[in-house]
């Protein structure tokens, strides 16, 4: 007879959750909460697309287009391209309501290269850069109403690391690193906790952005402006030069210039899919993020034509193409509201940016879990909290994120300092098109090719499939190949950034024996 070994240890709880994990059986400890309602999953997409973009871009669209009424014209395009990319979209979500969103819709529709080669562009710069840019935002217009804070004020003076780049800590910085480390902690905390901050602070930047229009087309509205602008609304003027010799005042021109002007109007209307990365935590998520991505592309795209004919009533074109900095709503709030315009929207966008650096945060963190529970990011990742939520992998995008706000651009002939990132963003903007491409193919893909795929089931189908779909795709290739051509130093970049991402992918392959961890 065995004599009954007492001193043995009972496994961990980390212990039953691994082996749990390696059989396919997903630990309670390590599932999602399903807490997001159709309202708080709105919430999402409509408070990541409103950030800082709408207040400024159309300055600069503007002077490409030289003309009011082709200016409305390219916000419309826009408006058609996300809402044809939600409706896409939400048949991919309905048939796989999972963590990662885009991530996973690639992986399953081509291979898990393509998964990864997004999830890593996102990672590296699109998601963090993103966050670190919009948190910058904040703290310059906290600046208007606190003079301390200003990017040139330091704690720690630029420190050279080559002619053109340095590192710093300006109080400006010093406030976008604490923005996302507070972030990043109360989103640690809970869903409950990032999802009350969402609904709160996108309910005030509707109602913000609702009372400038109103302010704007009701108050702000004056004859000078509205004849200079809607007496003749096709007359192109005041354009520069989109290349040497190419200009919007020929047809070819005016083409040319609506595409590549839309790297200001879609990416101020970008991450409206964000909400699928949290999919995993909305109640029936087959339905309500299908609903959520097209009601609030729908209302932002609203909110921004309204916005844009608020500037026009109140600020003749030459005045929105050189508002100073470009900050066309502040130039429109301050003609109507002398005095107090320029505080009201340094306060309007101070909540609208943290509304958005709220929810980037959020969602991101999600698309990390789901290529660590693939052994494509950091192991420590594909865990989650005692709280439910995945904390390491919100560390490390918010540790990354905070990181890219120190580099600072320097130019030798100005003695100026920019930002790295807003150089980044500019170069993923060919990436981000890419993608977007890619997985509105993947719909077709997964009808036609996919084994099983075509079979499967889709509790919404796209509306106006195929045409819909056929029209993102043309469109937006369109413009990439426009920004290819047109934008090339700004563009091209990011396809290299992509291409780094294959050896980075084989590297991950090789050393890790691909466990089957993935949470379905």
């Amino acid at each position: 007879m065995k004599a009954h070994n007492s001193d043995k240890m009972a496994p961990s709880e980390k212990e039953i959750d691994t082996l749990l994990l390696q059989q396919g059986t997903v630990p309670a400890t390590n599932q999602f909460k399903q807490g997001l309602d159709l309202f708080d999953a709105t919430m999402i997409v409509v408070g990541v697309m409103i950030g800082s973009g709408i207040f400024i871009v159309s300055a600069d669209m503007s002077r490409l287009i030289g003309s009011s009424g082709w200016l409305l014209v390219a916000w419309a395009i826009t408006g058609v391209l996300t809402i044809a990319g939600a409706l896409s979209f939400g048949e991919l979500a309905g048939m796989m309501p999972r963590a990662g969103g885009m991530y996973v819709y690639l992986r399953e529709a081509f291979s898990p290269m393509w998964g990864f080669l997004y999830g890593w562009t996102l990672f590296s710069v699109i998601q963090t850069g993103t966050i670190a840019a919009v948190a910058v935002a904040f703290g310059r217009f906290l600046g208007v109403l606190w003079p301390l804070v200003s990017e040139d004020k330091y704690l720690i003076r630029p420190i050279h690391v080559s002619s053109h780049y340095a590192l710093s800590i300006s109080t400006v910085q010093l406030v976008a690193i604490l923005m996302v480390a507070l972030l990043t902690s109360t989103n640690s905390f809970g869903l409950n906790y990032g999802r009350l901050v969402q609904n709160l602070s996108t309910v005030v930047k509707i109602g913000t952005l609702f009372g400038l229009i109103v302010i704007g087309i009701l108050l702000g509205s004056n004859t000078a402006a509205v004849h200079a602008n809607f007496a003749n609304p096709w007359t192109r003027h005041g354009f520069e030069p989109i290349v040497p010799g190419l200009t919007a005042g020929s047809a070819f021109g005016l083409f040319i210039a609506l595409c590549v002007s839309q790297t200001g109007s879609l990416f101020a209307a970008d991450a409206w899919h964000n909400i699928a990365f949290a999919a995993a935590e909305v109640k029936d998520a087959r339905r309500n993020v299908t609903l959520a991505m097209v009601i609030g592309t729908v209302v932002v795209i609203l909110l921004y034509l309204l916005a844009n004919l608020a500037y026009l009533t109140t600020l003749p074109l030459s005045a929105i193409q050189h508002a100073p900095s470009d900050r066309v709503a502040t130039a429109t709030l301050r003609v109507i509201l002398p005095g107090i315009g320029t505080i009201a929207m340094a306060a309007a966008i101070m909540v609208s940016t943290f509304g958005a650096v709220n929810a980037l945060i959020m969602t991101g963190a999600r698309v990390y879990y789901a290529m660590a529970c693939e052994q494509l990011f950091l192991p420590a990742a594909a865990r989650l909290n005692k709280a439910h939520v995945p904390a390491r992998s919100l560390l490390v995008q918010g540790i990354w994120a905070m990181l890219l706000v120190l580099p600072r651009t320097y130019d030798p002939a100005t003695g100026k300092y920019g930002n790295v990132y807003s150089n980044l963003l500019d170069y993923v903007v060919s990436a981000v098109l890419l993608f977007y491409i890619l997985t509105v193919l993947g719909l077709f893909r997964l009808r036609f090719v996919r084994p099983n795929r075509p079979n499967a089931e889709r509790p919404y189908r796209a509306v106006g499939y195929p045409v819909v779909p056929a029209l993102h795709i043309l469109c937006t290739s369109a413009i990439l190949l426009a920004l290819l051509v047109y934008r090339p130093t700004s563009t091209w970049p990011g396809l290299f950034l992509i291409l780094l991402g294959v050896p980075v992918y084989a590297l991950l392959r090789y050393a890790n024996q691909r466990a089957h961890v993935c949470l379905e």
